[in-house]
This record gives C-alpha cells, sequence and structure tokens, in this order.
C-alpha cells in the first residue's frame, strides 16, 4: 500500500511539474513543422488533443505529458522484475521520472515520449513473455520512427547471446526494413564529434549520473548477468559512440534507449552497497548523495530557465530561448488588436500562426528599427529584463 502511495505521488508531482512548465513554453519551430506539416503519430496527437482542450501550450503538449506519466508506470512495472526492495524500486522510479533529458521529452512535440513508451511496453511484455503481443509492438515501431533501428540492432544481438532464434530473425527483418524506409547516414569525415555526445548524454542524465551509468554498464559487463534492459542500453551507448567518431548525431536516436538502465544503475549500487558493514558505507553513501544533489539541480535549472536571462548579457545564449518568446508576443499582438502580420522570418511567421497570428495584412513586424518614427514597440520581458525588442509598422 505504502509503494502505491509513494508511486502516485512521483506521478502526482511529474504531472503538476510538467503542466506548469507547459505555461512558460512556447511553440517552438520544429514542434510547429510538425503540428502544422507534419505527417507523424505525434501530429495526429497533438492535433486531437487541441481540438478537444482549444490551441494551447497545454493541449499542445499534453500528448507528450500522458505518454511519460504511462512510460513512469512502465518502468515501475519492470523495476518490480529485478529490484526486490520497495525502496530500489521507489527511488529507481523517482530518478527516471526526473531525468533532465526525460523531462524534456515529456515536455517538447517529438518523438521521444513515444519512443520511449513503446519501448518501455515492448520491453515489459517480453519479459513477461507475452510474446505475440511483443512482436506486434515491435512491428509497430517500424512505422513510428526511424530511431527503432537502434532497438533492432540491440535486440539482434540480445537474441543472438540468448540464442533466442524468432527475436533475432524478426528482429533482422525490421532493422533491414528500416534501412530500406529510413536509411541511416553513416558517412562524413571524422570531426570530433564524440565530446558532444558525451555531453548531451551528461545532460540528459546530469554529470555525474551519466559517470554512474558508463561504470554500472562496465560492472555488468564484466561481472554481472546481462539482462536485456542491459543489452538495450550499453548496444544504443556504444553504437552512439562509434557513429559520433564520424558525424554529428540526433541524440534522441539514441538517448530514449539508454534512460531504460536506471533500474540496473539503482540495482548495481544497492548490491555494491549493502554487502557492506555500516560503517563501510560512508564512500557510497556521498556518492550517491552528491549524484542526487547534482540531479536535483540538472532539473531544477531544466524547470526555470526564464531566471537565467537575469543573468546573462546575452539573452541568444538561454539553452531554452528557442521556446520562449512567441506566445508572448502573440499575446502583446492581440492586445493591439492585430491578428495579420508581414514578417520576413517564416519560423517565427510559422510559431506566431498556431497562437492566432496569421500572415498577411497592412501590419508590419520587424526585430530591428526600419524608421525612426511611425512604430510601435513590443518589449519581451523576463524576470525584469529586455530579452527581445520588436517593432509594429502599420502600413494601412
Amino acid at each position: 500500500m505504502r509503494e502505491r502511495l509513494f508511486l502516485g505521488l512521483i506521478l502526482l508531482f511529474s504531472a503538476a511539474a510538467l503542466m506548469f512548465e507547459t505555461q512558460t513554453l512556447s511553440i517552438s519551430y520544429d514542434e510547429a513543422e510538425i503540428y502544422f506539416n507534419a505527417h507523424t503519430i505525434v501530429h495526429y496527437l497533438a492535433h486531437a488533443s487541441t481540438s478537444l482542450l482549444g490551441q494551447n501550450d497545454l493541449a499542445l503538449r499534453l500528448p507528450s505529458i500522458l505518454l511519460h506519466l504511462l512510460s513512469i508506470f512502465l518502468l515501475y512495472k519492470i523495476g518490480k522484475l529485478f529490484l526486490k526492495r520497495t525502496i530500489d524500486r521507489i527511488i529507481a522510479v523517482a530518478i527516471y521520472a526526473f531525468l533532465p533529458g526525460v523531462n524534456s521529452a515529456a515536455l517538447l512535440v517529438n518523438q521521444g515520449s513515444l519512443v520511449i513508451f513503446l519501448t518501455l511496453l515492448f520491453t515489459y511484455c517480453y519479459l513477461k513473455e507475452y510474446k505475440v503481443v511483443s512482436h506486434v509492438i515491435l512491428i509497430g515501431s517500424l512505422f513510428v520512427d526511424n530511431s527503432f533501428a537502434i532497438f533492432y540492432i540491440a535486440l539482434f544481438i540480445y537474441a543472438l547471446m540468448q540464442k533466442k532464434t524468432d527475436l533475432a530473425i524478426l528482429t533482422l527483418i525490421l532493422f533491414s526494413a528500416a534501412m530500406y524506409l529510413y536509411g541511416f547516414d553513416t558517412g562524413g569525415k571524422p570531426k570530433g564529434y564524440f565530446v558532444d555526445t558525451l555531453g548531451i548524454y551528461a545532460a540528459v542524465f546530469s554529470p555525474l549520473l551519466f559517470l554512474y551509468f558508463v561504470y554500472a554498464m562496465y560492472r555488468i559487463l564484466i561481472k554481472e548477468e546481462k539482462n536485456l534492459l542491459w543489452y538495450i542500453s550499453f548496444i544504443s551507448l556504444i553504437v552512439s559512440f562509434i557513429l559520433s567518431l564520424r558525424q554529428r548525431l540526433a541524440l534522441e536516436d539514441f538517448a530514449p534507449f539508454v534512460v531504460l538502465s536506471v533500474p540496473l544503475m539503482v540495482k548495481v549500487f544497492f548490491n555494491s552497497y549493502r554487502v557492506r558493514l555500516p560503517q563501510f558505507r560512508k564512500w557510497h553513501t556521498l556518492v550517491f548523495g552528491l549524484i542526487l544533489i547534482t540531479l536535483v539541480c540538472n532539473t531544477v535549472v531544466s524547470y526555470l530557465h526564464k531566471p537565467l536571462y537575469y543573468f546573462l548579457e546575452n539573452p541568444s545564449r538561454n539553452f531554452a530561448i528557442k521556446y520562449h518568446i512567441a506566445k508572448e508576443l502573440a499575446q502583446a499582438l492581440h492586445e493591439k488588436g492585430i491578428d495579420k502580420i508581414i514578417l520576413k522570418d517564416d519560423k517565427l511567421s510559422l510559431r506566431l500562426k498556431f497562437y492566432g497570428i496569421q500572415s498577411g495584412g497592412f501590419v508590419k513586424l520587424s526585430p530591428q528599427k526600419e524608421l525612426d518614427e511611425g512604430f510601435e514597440q513590443i518589449d519581451i520581458v523576463y524576470v525584469g529584463k529586455v530579452v527581445k525588442t520588436f517593432y509594429v509598422y502599420r502600413l494601412g
């Protein structure tokens, strides 16, 4: 009963935090492209949500948030298969629920949350030996996103090592189909993107947790039983590192599979922790505390990104700026009775379209002052600091 209570609190807190965060974000250009022009499952989910709840940021992001909450529940169910103690399972779920990279996927309109959900759903069904259901999920994933090609590689290696012929044949066929449908660019000259890849993984996990993840994967490799979760996470990590030696990678193609390792990290830590007498656990307690502190700090920063403008001389250096400005600009234009604008910036124009500002009319919007008079000024202000200024010229 207590375990379910803690799980419910994690789900409730995660949902509340994400719903609050939706009010601080604007639709980005990439999200606007998906919403208006793409023909993906995420596109149709977003349209279904906004059709029911109105064209606003909460409705736009609600499908991703719901998929995230379902993923938390699935990870908990998977954790029960590997972690015997209640406290271990709750810690694993809490860490996963508040990973910076996972929360970003839960907030943004992209394939991330759907890929994570389907990966967890397949993993749970396969581990529970629901063979037909798991194979149907695996086949269906082929038509969701090209990133599942990496998933098929990991499962193929797992099947070979565990002598699971049916899974090996299926994943080989699916990988071949994925290459035919989507392709996978492995060309290019070596350009040293390995360090960039490390940095992005550190941002997905938080730096110290990522280091422990690498350690846990290595420890399992040389000392412990290698299960399905380990194969998925480890192979995805290795493939991403190999490819990053030649080209810049889209880490959303790999990160959804790597974060599934959280229950394994918790298991490795507590196995090492509990075999020691209490007086010899100080080092482990210190490491655990530091990892949690850095994780909390990274997660808080990922939520409270607007206050960062106060400390930045150049607002464009804020990592979240592409998710800001558009909503506040649209509100200011509506307050001036403007619902159509002439704007050279096509990307910003598409973002404003989501908030009801159409292209055309007799009002020009410019980010630079074009004339010294006859304009209306719109300042976008966060935490008392002007981060962007626009100029409105009425042409007729």
